[in-house]
């Protein structure tokens, strides 16, 4: 693994255009025509870099980008990104005041946020954008579907401007049994034509999330949102699972992103049967070389694989061995030839023929790919690349 791509740095990310580029692509073709596209960049992009993947999205002319907060909405006006921005989490009528304009969509489920929204959209005299948030069945976020059309009549009343009704899915990865979902968009459908004859037709009816977009043609309506899936991943093994058992291994192949690298800090001989790392949890059978990499929990590598994750040093698989420590990670390179300080070590991503995928990560680490990917640290350096 070359190392000129971080020359200087001790850790990185690379997020690769050509991949990002690849799923975006693919997502156009399968969806119906004329389906506008959401990239969700929320949570740093999934990990990737809020302003480098927004960037991106806007020179493949996507639609819409979504995020959870103000701050992301500030973040990427202050990147000079001007695409049309979804706010999907709550916001305070102090934010609502800091973050929202006439390009910025609310997605709206209580009457305090039309409350402020209302006022922001009287001092700025502009009809402020808002979706009507639909609970179908996740009995989380939104109003119920008998109370849609009248929250959407407040809305317009108020003089906002309804120009979306969305929903979500509540079980729509973790089986290939979608009974749950296909009564969840019955419900979103007499939403919509409730709402729609309260208020007039409403431009972006949105359903679909990653996982819906790669199934079910039927949940595309007039926008989807696409997070996981934008940056190269399955949402879960069942709904690849529902693909093939479908469409059969034709037609998808999604581009994973993202890489992580980090530079070997010290080769350490450490005899056999002397403990490594805090709580002495490893001690080697054998002599062994053990290469120290400067990242740990911090930075986002779990604890949770001390003893059980692997990186990449020069091609090779190197398992890690005691504990994950906050900055630091060790890895036995006994078995990696020439192994020296300053070598690249992959962490998540590909290195020759060998690969360590956010899915395998996950695993170790017991939980899924989403979580390893968006609690990658902001503070890690995010460099884009053709490939990774």
């Amino acid at each position: 693994m070359s190392g000129e791509i971080g020359s200087g740095l001790t850790t990185w990310i690379e997020v690769s255009r050509s991949a990002l580029a690849h799923n975006l692509r693919l997502f156009r073709e399968l969806l119906n025509p004329g389906t506008a596209v959401l990239a969700v960049v929320k949570a740093n992009a999934y990990g990737h870099g809020l302003a480098e993947v927004a960037e991106l999205c806007r020179s493949e002319r996507v639609e819409m980008l979504g995020v959870h907060s103000a701050d992301e909405v500030l973040a990427l006006r202050r990147a000079g990104i001007d695409t049309p921005v979804l706010v999907m989490g709550y916001l305070t009528a102090a934010q609502v005041e800091r973050a929202v304009d006439p390009s910025v969509h609310v997605l709206a489920s209580s009457r305090e946020v039309l409350d402020a929204l209302a006022a922001r959209a009287s001092r700025l005299g502009a009809a402020l954008p808002v979706h009507v948030k639909v609970d179908t069945g996740t009995h989380r976020q939104g109003v119920p579907p008998e109370d849609a059309a009248a929250f959407a009549g407040l809305a317009k009343r108020r003089g906002l401007a309804v120009l979306g009704v969305a929903t979500h899915f509540a079980n729509i990865e973790d089986t290939t049994d979608h009974g749950y979902a296909f009564g969840q968009l019955e419900r979103f459908r007499g939403a919509v034509a409730a709402v729609e004859a309260a208020v007039g037709k409403v431009p972006l009816v949105h359903a679909a999330c990653s996982a819906a977009a790669l199934l079910f043609r039927q949940a595309d309506f007039s926008m989807v949102r696409i997070g996981i899936s934008l940056y190269g991943h399955w949402p879960s093994k069942e709904t690849y699972l529902s693909w093939l058992i479908e469409h059969g291994r034709d037609g998808v192949r999604l581009e994973p992103a993202l890489a992580w690298r980090a530079r070997v800090g010290q080769i350490k001989a450490v005899p056999a049967g002397v403990p490594i790392g805090y709580g002495l949890t490893f001690r080697p059978t054998r002599d062994v070389r053990i290469a120290v990499l400067p990242v740990g929990y911090a930075e986002g590598y779990p604890r949770a694989l001390s003893n059980h994750g692997r990186v990449l040093v020069r091609g090779r698989s190197a398992p890690v061995v005691g504990r994950v420590c906050m900055n630091i990670v060790m890895a036995d390179v006994t078995d990696v030839p020439g192994a020296a300080e300053g070598d690249v070590a992959t962490l998540i991503g590909s290195d020759g023929r060998e690969h360590v995928s956010a899915e395998e990560f996950a695993e170790h680490a017991g939980t899924i790919n989403y979580e390893v990917l968006a609690r990658l640290s902001p503070a890690l350096p995010r460099v884009l690349t053709q490939r990774v």
